[in-house]
Order: C-alpha cells, then structure tokens, then sequence
C-alpha cells in the first residue's frame, strides 16, 4: 500500500484510496461490473470510486478488499483508515452554500498540491488577489448577489490563499498576461494596493511570479487560462484544470498534460524574469 503523506487533504485521499482498489481489482484481472454486482451496484459505481469523484462507503471497501483477496489484516486495518479520513469534510464544506459543485475538487486538490503552475489571462490568480481587488472581481461575476454572498465568497478566496503559508506551503507559479495588470479592477486604489501586493509576494520563497508583456505579441496560450497541479505522492497523476463560464475540466491523461506542460513551459521562457516582473509591476503601477 502507498505511504499517505501526512496532511494531505481528502480529495487527495479519494484520489489515492481509488488507485490502490483499481490496481488490487486489475491484480485479481477482475472487471468493474463484476466488481460493482458484488458490492450491490454498478460498474459505473466503482469507476467512479477508483477516480476518486465519491465518498466510500465502509462496507463496500470491505466487501471489495474480500473480493480482491486482501486478507492481511494490517493491510485491511490501513485501507479502513483511509477510509476515514478520505470521508472527512474539507475545510471548504463550511462554504458549500457559495462553492459550485465543479470547483470543490479543485479546492481540496489545491490543497494537497505540492506545486501549482498557473497562467491567467483576464484577472490576477485568486491565490495572489488582495480582498479588495477580490471583491471587486467577485461583484463583477455576481450579477444581483446579496452582499452577505458576496462577502462569503470573498473569504472563501482568503481561506483558500493560507496554502501558500507555512511548512507545507506549495511551490506557487504564476505567469499572468499584462492584459490582467492592466485591467482596472476595482478602480486605481484597488489596483495600486493590487500589484504593490503582488511585489510583495515574490519575497515569498515558494512563490514567483513572471508577466507575459504585451510586447511579445502572440504566444503558446491563445487559447484561455489553465493551472497544472503536481502531488508529492507519485500515485498521484498531474492534473490540469480549466475553467470553464459555469463548470470546469479536469485533465490527467498523460498526452494532455504534457501538452499543456509544454505550453506553460514555453509561456515561462518568453515572459519576464523575476527581476524584470518587479520592474514591470512598478512602472505599471504608476500608471493608475
């Protein structure tokens, strides 16, 4: 069985309890519909389980160990506790009432993440924004939202950015288009406190963050924002996540991954050094 990381967040554990029963099925060569009739469901049930995209159920988790042959009982003892703590809430259930569906995966992989590239386009990433700018993006989006809404979304964003503090903190890295810095968001106040922020940060040792300027013209990703998530455990597939106007896509299949691997590396080689991004993020700021 593959060694939990201490810490890391449910979503994660899904993700990681689905892979361990895939590959205790695929070793006893027996199908998901043979699987799913013997625990009272479906084989589209135990697809979803071994994605990850469920919460388990104890005694189905026992009954496939028993199918699969898994008689250890130190090893049984270790997949029910993974079990336990895979069904915890996350932190961001206390949301749910301003959270959609599609984004909560991406909150608790977020979460567990130990390196989290990103490259946006239209607005500073959430991760990076100030209260201020962020409730001025909020209340762009939520056409006719109450302000109580409005004010829970907004810390719903603050809470999600404790990640980049601390011991487990991830490695953070941010290329933002100079359309975004550019953008009066909030007004020249709001943006002024803005971009100061975002010199401050990049003292932070697990974050960097480079401006793709317009001077460069075209570029590798014409096609819309996009953050590549990496897991420090390596039964963890790298996930790509683009979001979408009212949901979301999440991508792990090798050939995607790398494809957009390979356009953030390119977005990387072609936009400003750290050094040059301080330079940039002044001189813009001057002209609010």
């Amino acid at each position: 069985m593959t060694q939990i990381q201490p810490g890391s967040g449910p979503t994660a554990l899904r993700i990681l309890l689905g892979s361990q029963l895939r590959k205790l099925r695929e070793n006893k060569s027996i199908s998901r519909e043979e699987a799913g009739r013997y625990i009272r469901g479906s084989e589209s049930k135990i697809s979803r389980m071994e994605l990850g995209r469920v919460g388990f159920k104890e005694r189905d988790v026992a009954d496939l160990l028993v199918m699969y042959g898994v008689e250890d009982d130190e090893t049984r003892s270790v997949v029910m506790n993974l079990v336990e703590r895979a069904n915890e809430p996350g932190w961001w259930h206390r949301f749910n009432d301003v959270l959609p569906s599609w984004f909560q995966a991406y909150v608790g992989l977020e979460e567990a993440a130990e390196r989290i590239r990103t490259y946006e386009v239209q607005f500073v990433p959430g991760l990076l924004q100030t209260k201020e700018y962020a409730r001025a993006v909020i209340m762009a989006g939520a056409v006719g939202a109450v302000p109580e809404e409005i004010s829970r979304r907004v810390d719903l964003r603050l809470e999600r950015q404790r990640i980049l503090d601390g011991d487990r903190s991830p490695m953070f890295w941010a290329v933002i288009d100079e359309a975004a810095l550019r953008r009066p968001i909030g007004g020249a106040d709001v943006m002024r406190g803005q971009i100061q922020h975002l010199i401050d940060l990049m003292n932070q040792r697990n974050v960097t963050i480079q401006v793709m300027p317009f001077s460069h013209g075209g570029h590798a990703a014409e096609g819309g924002a996009f953050s590549i998530l990496r897991f420090g455990d390596p039964e963890l597939p790298d996930i790509v996540y683009v979001e979408q106007l009212a949901s979301a896509l999440y991508l792990d299949k090798p050939e995607e991954v790398d494809r957009y691997g390979e356009v953030m590396e390119r977005l990387c080689a072609v936009s400003t050094t750290p050094a040059e991004t301080v330079d940039l993020l002044r001189r813009i700021m001057t002209d609010f």
